[in-house]
């Protein structure tokens, strides 16, 4: 295998707003078409479908399955509570509240929580020949499934995760069997002390992780990611065993640096054909 690192500029960044930010400006606007034809007296069923207007017609241009389902319900949801409950906004105000706890604004571009499955990663050890005492890093961690799935997978390494949300970290803490979390930022932490580092983000955090990994990580090193690839790369590794048949665990050597690396700049592998 022939591996050649070399950088090139990062495009020019797109302006986009946060997520989720494009859904309360579509649930906003909605509300605002129902208090424009409220003097109207329309059936319900009309007033419930002008409101949905702008949720789908921005589900059809949003990427990810979960996200388009959170824009086209959220809305109906929100609609129906309010019309068939009498509900405090005090109510609302806790739910907000919770929810920043739980999913910071810091993480909105991060993935939701979605939890790792207990087997996911079981086989992958036996592809990956990691020393005895290995570091692994769960970067994302929330509630440890992931980190209780990397224990399962590779008992004797030393498994730790790092995660945006105190809360989170909190309730971990409190989970027998589960490896250490630690509050922070894992794209501000440092990865070079880590043999791997585990993800299961979504598909537009991979070119990221896969820079950062290039920039800080040892040369054969790791980086393994459930059911999202990185766009380009051609992973050494791919496993579909446990109870994640439907999620590949895809695993990407880091290469060695035949030219310095900066952060954000790219590092590619291509293999010479056999």
């Amino acid at each position: 295998m022939n591996v050649s690192m070399h950088s090139e500029p990062d495009p020019a960044p797109a302006v986009r707003l946060r997520w989720p930010l494009p859904a309360l400006l579509a649930w906003a606007a909605g509300w605002g078409l129902v208090l424009a034809v409220q003097p109207y007296g329309l059936p319900g069923w009309m007033v419930l479908a002008l409101a949905w207007i702008p949720s789908g017609a921005l589900a059809l241009v949003t990427s990810g399955r979960w996200r388009r389902l959170i824009l086209l319900c959220g809305l109906p949801l929100a609609l129906g509570l309010a019309g068939g409950a009498q509900v405090s906004g005090w109510a609302w105000l806790v739910a907000a509240l919770c929810t920043a706890a739980v999913y910071p604004m810091s993480a909105w571009r991060d993935a939701p929580m979605f939890p790792t499955p207990a087997r996911a990663l079981d086989g992958i050890a036996s592809r990956l020949r990691l020393p005895a005492d290995a570091r692994i890093l769960d970067a994302g961690s929330g509630l440890g499934h992931g980190l209780r799935a990397l224990r399962r997978a590779f008992p004797d390494a030393r498994v730790e995760g790092v995660e945006r949300s105190a809360l989170l970290v909190a309730i971990t803490r409190m989970i027998p069997g589960t490896p250490a979390a630690r509050r922070g930022d894992m794209w501000a932490a440092d990865w070079s002390a880590f043999d791997v580092v585990y993800l299961f983000q979504r598909p537009e955090t991979m070119p990221r992780a896969w820079r950062k990994a290039c920039a800080e990580m040892r040369e054969g090193a790791w980086l393994v990611s459930l059911e999202f690839a990185v766009p380009g790369q051609v992973p050494e590794a791919v496993s579909t065993v446990g109870a994640a048949r439907a999620r590949p665990l895809l695993a990407y050597r880091i290469p060695g640096r035949t030219v310095p690396q900066r952060m954000g700049a790219p590092c590619r592998v291509s293999v010479a054909p056999t």
